[in-house]
């Protein structure tokens, strides 16, 4: 395991909660589309609104992977600052 693989299952452990493995590329990339559309701060916070989305709807990994899908169209769609 990598030292951030070893973390999220850390996290996860304490926090009593399962991250889908196969979820985590689809985290880091809305994560990467949300800090270079909009701004670096918007990362940590689109991935916490992705994950309450997706608790809130209980939902399971495929229409968890579907939120995150939506989180990065959403954000890579952002406009530029300054355009418009």
């Amino acid at each position: 395991m990598t030292s951030l693989e070893d973390w999220l299952a850390a996290l996860a452990e304490e926090l009593d909660c399962r991250i889908p493995p196969d979820l985590i590329p689809a985290i880091l990339d809305l994560a990467r589309d949300a800090a270079h559309a909009v701004q670096r701060p918007a990362a940590p916070l689109s991935a916490y609104v992705a994950g309450y989305a997706a608790g809130l709807a209980k939902a399971d990994a495929g229409e968890q992977a579907a939120i995150l899908e939506r989180g990065r169209a959403f954000a890579a769609a952002w406009p530029d600052e300054g355009t418009e």
